[in-house]
């Protein structure tokens, strides 16, 4: 092909477009994939004429043999498969059927991440002992409090979420609008963590005291802010779990996956543990079935509280 380095450079031009837009998450993640697999191939110039089932099929082993878990595998391959397929639609690249076929591009649900119910118990209900983890630990029951909602959304929450006891957001992930009822055991941790700083025009206006609020909401310097206490966070979650002598791994996905997997256990409907979390991974089961109203998710929320609240180590 005319073009030697055409992948790589559609590549870059899409991670530039992504974080025009300030997706800097997402660009993060091409960049991520972009890399490893110019690094594989032993060049920052990779061309379309490269990317073969033979040579994909050797970067999944060679991911795979490098200790990659099967999702992270997954997520690497359908970066570039993207890219591929960017290409193709601008005629930089020829379409090849199923070129991706013979990689690994799914979801493997083996990979689970709840907490079994008498660690979660532990995790939010006894005292660490120090005022850093009871921090933590304050940051994880409000997570598990508002519908397992994730880390980020819960880091970028604005003061004008919250109102009359209920919090208005969007995903940062999907733009999905999301409503939680505030329960009455979460308003005492949302006044510790309350963000006490006046908010400058045009700038973020946070509730809480986990970013500073000094940059603009599409600085790539705020993705940084945020990905760094992303770090923290999970690293305190680690000092957290090692002080109430947990066996299980916690991460700040746990929360979120604990959440569902309790509701679940509950008996809770799987399409109202999708909506609570604000997923899109059952369209079509919810498009087919009338939606829950916010009582009912309310419920729900309470139930899960007090299921793993009056849970007894050892019973």
């Amino acid at each position: 092909m005319k073009n030697r380095n055409g992948f790589s450079r559609c590549g870059e031009r899409y991670i530039g477009h992504l974080r025009k837009e300030g997706r800097h998450s997402t660009a993060h993640v091409y960049k991520n994939a972009l890399f490893s697999f110019s690094k594989f191939c032993g060049t920052s110039h990779v061309a379309f004429e490269q990317v073969n089932r033979e040579c994909l099929r050797c970067y999944g082993q060679h991911l795979y043999e490098s200790g990659l878990k099967p999702n992270t595998i997954s997520t690497y391959m359908r970066m570039l498969r993207s890219i591929y397929n960017r290409g193709v639609e601008g005629g930089y690249a020829p379409y090849v059927p199923r070129l991706f076929h013979d990689v690994y591009t799914g979801v493997d649900v083996r990979q689970k991440k709840a907490l079994p119910v008498a660690e979660l118990h532990k995790l939010l209900y006894d005292d660490p002992k120090s005022e850093r983890l009871r921090r933590t630990q304050s940051i994880a029951a409000l997570m598990f409090q508002f519908c397992g909602m994730s880390f980020a959304d819960l880091a970028h929450l604005e003061k004008s979420a919250l109102e009359n006891n209920m919090l208005r957001y969007n995903r940062i992930k999907t733009k999905t609008p999301m409503s939680v009822e505030v329960l009455d055991s979460a308003k005492d941790i949302i006044m510790q963590l309350r963000n006490s700083q006046d908010s400058q025009p045009d700038y973020p206006d946070y509730l809480f005291d986990i970013l500073r609020g000094d940059k603009r909401r599409k600085d790539e310097r705020a993705y940084r802010e945020y990905q760094s206490a992303l770090r923290r966070f999970n690293n305190c979650l680690k000092d957290l779990a090692r002080a109430l002598h947990l066996k299980s791994p916690v991460t700040s996905y746990t929360l979120r996956h604990s959440w569902a997997t309790t509701a679940k256990y509950r008996g809770v409907t799987i399409e109202m543990i999708s909506e609570s979390l604000g997923h899109k991974s059952i369209k079509t089961t919810q498009i087919y079935l009338k939606g829950f109203g916010l009582k009912e998710r309310t419920e729900v929320n309470k139930g899960n509280l007090s299921y793993v609240k009056n849970c007894y180590v050892g019973r």
